[in-house]
């Protein structure tokens, strides 16, 4: 059931350097002390354009509101729509998307996706915004596109990435909670479990990027052990501390959840600590996760070349798509190391499902976000949860069956 530093070392491949097909690319420039073959993987093109003969030119991207909910629609000027869901940020985001982002695409070829990442980069000195504020809208863009080209195509967003690979994918479930004693916390864990039939689970231990400190006095000890006791042998164990400990405490919190045989510790030092955790990391046999705050791929690059982590976990809205994740992805492939995305909002788990769907090795257990069935209906056939993993959406692009009833009573929003 679990998997130890040295697993992962040992599942390293020995590929030599891949020809860099995209020279317009930052991610082909040459880094001092970079691995070479970490660069030119990230380089390589991901999209499948097959079919996708004449140019698809973009005429509009409006962001619409409905409810509590912030949807983006990308129309072509053939008339091809695609649409996306933000992450629960465009509230205060929108400036930055309508006036930073949206221009950028107007009048673009939508097939020069991967291109058109960089140059938005570049353009306006956008890259003087670089942080999660920025690559969240371009993420919702970027959703929103690859939907386009995925209806435009008749191809599934994970087709159109590469090539769907699975189509369920094992889940485990978190309570997110810190208010809990830890019999609470094992009570309500259990109910998820009896909900779904998951077969993982995750808490979180210290305090939330609290310099060491729990919660609750004395509720990492008790729940870690407890978690175990409770649930038995076969429950795959995750952990997250979000931040809360320098090396020597996370460390010690580490050595508990090895006595438990835990499958992973997440995030156990502050996020731009890459140093620490690769401290950490070393310390410890358990794998040690991290890169949910991240929005550099020289970082996530550093990361990977020098081993600071042994699971790689970019947000797909927070670090800026797909695309970037996706390269992020071929960069751990090389190190024989998993991919298993962070979700941020509550329709990021669709996306996760077509990330996992594509990506060779996302690791044991994917992030599952409650109440998919207020979305089920939106595709055809119905997501559905079978015995602890979600089935992928099978239609094109997102999959989502009808947009315009989806969209339905949606106001525009402008800059």
């Amino acid at each position: 059931m679990s998997f130890s530093r040295r697993d992962f070392v040992g599942r390293a491949v020995g590929l030599s350097a891949l020809a860099v097909a995209n020279p317009v690319s930052l991610l082909a420039q040459d880094y001092p002390g970079a691995s070479r073959d970490l660069v030119d993987a990230a380089a390589k093109p991901i999209l499948d354009l097959t079919g996708l003969k004449d140019p698809i030119i973009i005429e509009s991207i409006e962001l619409l509101r409905k409810g509590k909910q912030h949807f983006i629609r990308v129309r072509s000027k053939d008339g091809v729509e695609g649409i996306s869901l933000d992450n629960n940020r465009a509230q205060y985001l929108a400036p930055i998307l309508l006036q930073r982002v949206v221009p950028f695409f107007i009048g673009k070829d939508a097939r020069q996706l991967e291109n058109h990442l960089w140059e938005l980069y570049r353009w306006g000195s956008n890259y003087k915004l670089q942080g999660l504020a920025f690559w969240c809208p371009v993420a919702w863009v970027e959703f929103a596109i690859l939907d386009l080209l995925g209806r435009a195509a008749g191809k599934s967003m994970g087709d159109l990435l590469g090539g769907v690979i699975r189509k369920r994918v094992p889940f485990y479930v978190a309570s997110g909670r810190r208010d809990t004693t830890p019999q609470e916390e094992i009570d309500y864990l259990r109910g998820l479990i009896d909900e779904t039939h998951a077969k993982a689970i995750k808490y979180r231990v210290g305090g939330r990027m609290s310099r060491n400190q729990d919660s609750l006095p004395g509720r990492t000890k008790e729940l870690i052990p407890l978690s175990r006791k409770a649930f038995g042998d076969e429950m795959a164990i995750h952990a997250d501390s979000n931040s809360s400990y320098d090396p020597p405490q996370a460390i010690e919190v580490g050595r508990m959840l090895e006595d438990i045989d835990a499958v992973y510790f997440e995030e156990p030092c502050p996020f731009d600590r890459l140093d620490d955790t690769r401290r950490v990391a070393e310390a410890l046999t358990i794998p040690v996760s991290g890169g949910e705050q991240e929005y550099s791929q020289a970082r996530f690059r550093w990361a990977i070349q020098h081993r600071a982590v042994d699971i790689v976990q970019p947000d797909l809205h927070y670090y800026g798509g797909m695309v970037r994740s996706i390269r992020v992805s071929k960069m751990a492939e090389l190190r024989g190391m998993p991919t298993t995305v962070h979700i941020s909002g509550g329709f990021g788990f669709i996306y996760m499902l077509h990330f996992a769907s594509r990506t060779p090795d996302i690791g044991g257990w994917q992030e599952y976000k409650r109440n998919i069935e207020s979305y089920s209906d939106w595709f055809d056939p119905p997501l559905r949860i079978e015995d602890g993993a979600i089935t992928v959406p099978e239609g094109p692009g997102v999959g989502i069956v009808d947009p315009k009833r989806v969209l339905k009573d949606a106001e525009r929003i402008e800059a």
